[in-house]
């Protein structure tokens, strides 16, 4: 690596979409940040946001985008205009959102031919998501082969967990021949936020036990002991745990054989139906808590019972990875509806007062971009805000691993 390499450009590739961000690794500064959506679409969309000094506003520019090879050449022209190019000999590396990891990756992996066929063995576990990463992946690689693409694995915080966590309770050779077990999601968000949160009580991850909520559309739990992951509430897929903006989290395994035989579904159909038209959605037509929070102030039932649903299921996770952990040094809501529902927060914990767990409700109302307890002084148990940071996780890991093997750059 130059000494003037110091660029990372974190790339999220979607089955249509693909988000970026570049950031420079001497401050963890955003240079750039951009969306294209609808690729593939009669009409596709970029917004372009420089956030260099002296940058200009946002730039958004409409059109059809064939593929994401397309999509990456047009983010390519962009950053250029801003002379911040693919090309610069600043630019350290490209580092790749992945969800799906297996058990093969515990950590970032360089990408090379054996690293891409894994992630593609992986498929059958991951159909919505590790296709659009490999396409990203192999972009990217064609418009630059000499520079350094690094996969951070959605997975990869999780494999810290003990196989009586990560193990489900069926016939051993078959759960090996086919990996079947708890991988767990949202990896990048839960390793940031549970290290943030060691920071904001002024302790070493190694001193910590917390446990991060993602609340997202997405939404998953973990117990997080000493910096390592424990327990996690998403599964073999991200379809476990969690009352989610689409996906009804967990049920009853028998649900699905009665549909197939009592309503005739096929497997694609149910696999839909839980996945799609479940959750908040399916409970009440919405899957956005702004709107359903709305919804119950104007005295909606059907949005009061899905809110309940959902806080109820989110208690039963706290109370469990409580008596996981044994003791919980700090609960860190996180994701849009952790960051910003703070109906969503007090509901959570009230009635949790035995775990040491409360907000103090002006804390609570605050609204605020940086990590904040919300908890009452001297509380038992520390409530926090914490927003998330993927992207940054993302490149911290990637330029942690480039960094350590100067002959990955020319």
């Amino acid at each position: 690596m130059t000494e003037h390499a110091t660029r990372v450009l974190v790339l999220n590739s979607g089955s249509s979409s693909l988000k970026y961000q570049l950031l420079d690794m001497r401050d963890s500064s955003r240079l750039a940040v951009g969306l294209v959506e609808r690729i593939g679409e009669r009409t596709s969309r970029l917004v372009h946001t420089p956030r260099a000094s002296g940058g200009g506003d946002r730039r958004e520019r409409t059109g059809r985008i064939a593929d994401h090879a397309a999509a990456l050449e047009a983010v390519a022209d962009e950053l250029a205009q801003d002379g911040l190019g693919l090309d610069s000999p600043e630019l350290a590396a490209i580092g790749h959102r992945v969800v799906h990891g297996g058990l093969e990756f515990s950590a970032p992996a360089v990408v090379d031919d054996r690293v891409l066929a894994e992630i593609e063995r992986l498929v059958p576990v991951a159909p919505l998501h590790n296709p659009a990463n490999l396409s990203g992946i192999r972009t990217a690689r064609a418009l630059r082969p000499d520079l350094p693409q690094v996969a951070v694995f959605d997975t990869a915080f999780h494999t810290t967990m003990p196989e009586y966590a990560a193990r489900y309770a069926i016939d051993t050779a078959t759960a090996d021949a086919h990996r079947i077990r708890r991988y767990g999601f949202h990896g990048t968000s839960h390793a940031y936020v549970s290290r943030r949160t060691a920071e904001l009580l002024g302790k070493d991850p190694s001193e910590v036990n917390v446990i991060v909520l993602h609340l997202g559309n997405g939404a998953s739990a973990s117990a997080v002991a000493g910096g390592r992951c424990v327990d996690t509430s998403m599964g073999l897929t991200p379809l476990e745990g969690l009352v989610m903006g689409t996906r009804s989290g967990d049920i009853d395994p028998a649900v699905t054989f009665h549909l197939r035989r009592v309503a005739g579904m096929s497997v694609d159909e149910i696999d839909e139906l839980l996945n799609k038209k479940s959750g908040l959605a399916g409970l009440c037509g919405d899957n956005d808590m702004r709107e359903i929070l709305r919804r119950i102030e104007e005295g909606d039932e059907r949005a009061r019972l899905a809110f309940d649903i959902y806080i109820h299921r989110l208690k039963k996770y706290i109370g469990a990875y409580s008596a996981v952990l044994g003791r919980v040094d700090a609960v860190a809501f996180t994701a849009g509806v952790g960051e910003n529902a703070a109906a969503v927060r007090e509901a959570a914990v009230a009635g949790l007062e035995m775990f040491g767990l409360a907000v103090d409700t002006g804390r609570n109302a605050v609204r605020s971009g940086e990590p904040r307890i919300i908890s009452p002084d001297g509380a038992r148990t520390v409530v926090a805000v914490v927003p998330t940071d993927e992207e940054l996780e993302i490149a911290r890991q990637t330029f942690a691993l480039v960094g350590t093997d100067r002959t990955l750059i020319a």
